[in-house]
């Protein structure tokens, strides 16, 4: 296959699916992961594609642009699993906690699978199937109705009615962005209420956060920082940043974001 050919079904491959991979891309094509890196920067060059560590995704787009779960789980991955492994030690045994959707607290969901007499109530259909598969039979999995988004999460006026009665030890918060006028955001609007909803059944919010999301503001905003006991965050965020984020937030955790994804 021609680089030209290859690269047109690497876009497609992009534009279907949302997000790639370069170790599965050159296993597909039978080239090293060099030449599809090359490829990605060509496509790059042209707009037509957004590098991020370990792959692709499409190209940004605005405050209401909400990737599909696939595209999100490509971006910052070794950082994303650093932070769900810091952010499992927050969790003991016994604890009723919820996850809110997203690729960072589905990294989180796998460090859980083996923590006895759990309840998790989450609006994350991913969430939900790894502790389906994979947990332990005496924990409780609490999968919240709704109205499925690009992002496998569930919302609505059904998923909030579900949360309604709640009372949860911990909520995990993953969010599209962080300002420090916006507060926690989301590109979708039905989500924001949905977790806004899961902020209000639980005790203590933490907040999970690679250091791309500052600085990117969603259309609608979840809560303001002051609203979060604790942020976790990888050390690659701007000391402008954290400097804002250590005044506003309970505790600010940054990681070392060095540990690969599973």
């Amino acid at each position: 296959m021609l680089a030209r050919q290859r690269q047109a079904a690497i876009l497609d491959r992009v534009r279907s699916a949302g997000g790639v991979r370069v170790t599965e891309l050159a296993a597909e094509f039978g080239v090293s992961d060099m030449t599809i890196r090359r490829d990605l920067e060509t496509l790059h060059e042209q707009g037509l594609l957004a590098k991020v560590h370990g792959g692709a995704t499409l190209a940004d787009a605005g405050s209401t642009d909400e990737p599909g779960f696939r595209a999100k789980s490509v971006i910052q991955a070794a950082e994303k699993a650093a932070i769900a492994t810091r952010a499992a030690q927050l969790v003991r045994p016994g604890a009723a906690v919820a996850l809110s959707a997203g690729t960072t607290t589905a990294e989180l969901a796998r460090r859980l699978v083996d923590v006895p007499g759990l309840t998790v109530v989450t609006n994350s259909l991913p969430v939900a199937e790894i502790l389906h598969v994979g947990g332990r039979p005496d924990q409780t999995v609490v999968l919240t109705g709704g109205v499925r988004t690009p992002s496998d999460a569930l919302v609505g006026p059904l998923a909030v009615a579900a949360l309604g009665a709640l009372h949860l030890d911990l909520l995990f918060l993953g969010v599209h962005g962080i300002s420090e006028r916006a507060g926690f955001t989301t590109p979708n609007l039905m989500e924001a209420d949905t977790d806004r909803a899961l902020v209000a059944a639980a005790d203590r919010l933490v907040v999970l956060a690679d250091h791309t999301k500052w600085g990117t503001v969603g259309i609608s905003s979840i809560v303001g920082l002051d609203a979060a006991d604790v942020l976790i965050t990888d050390d690659r965020l701007a000391p402008g940043a954290r400097r804002v984020l250590e005044e506003r937030v309970g505790e600010l955790v940054m990681v070392p974001g060095t540990e690969g994804a599973q």
